[in-house]
């Protein structure tokens, strides 16, 4: 197993993350961080789909009865002897509710399209990789070898170490080592007729568009909510229902009707918080565009 990153800055030589590629492999050795925000409790992440859904709709309906029984006779008094105090009650109801609505709904736009933005960030880095391997395979011999061992390496990394590091939370770092290797290599090449500067230098093009995407995606690994928006949603809900219980119906009823209420904003925190994180969750992105590349190489 090779030192992890932060424990040693030596580079490694582009000949060493070659043999890699058909050699031992290693994983990496980052752990994810600790944090008390909502969006980083990583191990609801590690439920399934479905009953995750379940136990979010769960939690807002227990809560919702929960309150019906011990908590709805108190906030009861404060409108008993009010002259219509139903309609009054679900006249502020609509009203929150249209804010409330409102709120979530942006926020679901929000959390979809950073998970839309990081997936058009991995298909370009994918496409980048692929031209930048296009070209450096009319490289010649040694640095069009060398370099298609070298990106080959990347990509199978990639699919096989760093996407369950993602998936996890955790931004993988090992691959700084072979693109650094490929830079090495890529530099190295000294072009010498004209048809061969051309090409160095839209290979060259090809690799900075790669770094930039790449870039982009691990700075997407983490990416989410911020803790605050999740505390007012929290809040917003808990209001919401808490706004029920002062409705004068037959206790059954309230609870039918309170249930529901309360078990589609179980779904909604659901679907928001799957798609909290682009890489991770049921709604998350595949390394799909990498391994269309990976299978391409491998015929070479």
């Amino acid at each position: 197993m090779l030192p992890s990153p932060r424990q040693t800055r030596r580079p490694i030589p582009a000949a060493a993350v070659t043999s890699a590629a058909f050699g031992t492999d290693f994983l990496p050795v980052d752990t994810p961080p600790l944090s008390a925000a909502p969006q980083d409790w990583y191990w609801l992440y590690e439920i399934p789909p479905l009953r995750l859904a379940v136990l979010f709709i769960a939690a807002f309906v227990g809560f919702y009865w929960a309150g019906c029984i011990f908590l709805r006779p108190i906030l009861r008094q404060f409108v008993k002897y009010t002259t219509g105090a139903n309609d009054i009650v679900g006249y502020v109801l609509s009203c929150f509710g249209v804010f409330y609505g409102l709120l979530l709904g942006l926020i679901a736009v929000t959390a979809y399209q950073n998970v839309a933005d990081a997936g058009a960030n991995v298909t370009r880095e994918a496409a980048a990789l692929s031209a930048l391997y296009e070209d450096v395979s009319n490289y010649p011999a040694p640095h069009g070898q060398n370099l298609r061992w070298l990106l080959r390496d990347y990509t199978r990394y990639v699919i096989k170490y760093a996407w369950p590091l993602q998936r996890r939370g955790v931004i993988p770092e090992e691959g700084t080592i072979r693109v650094d290797a490929v830079q090495e290599e890529l530099l190295s090449f000294q072009p010498v007729t004209p048809a061969e500067q051309i090409l160095h230098a839209e290979a060259l093009r090809q690799f900075n568009h790669f770094l930039e995407a790449r870039r982009l995606r691990l700075f997407s690994v983490t990416s989410g909510l911020p803790a605050t928006m999740w505390y007012v949603m929290i809040l917003g809900a808990v209001l919401n229902l808490a706004i029920c219980w002062l409705f004068d119906m037959r206790f059954i009823t309230q609870l039918m009707l309170g249930g529901i209420l309360a078990a589609y904003l179980g779904t909604m925190m659901f679907l928001i918080f799957d798609m909290n994180q682009p890489f991770r969750g049921d709604v998350s992105i595949s390394a799909e565009p990498f391994e269309v590349i990976y299978e391409r190489m491998n015929e070479d």
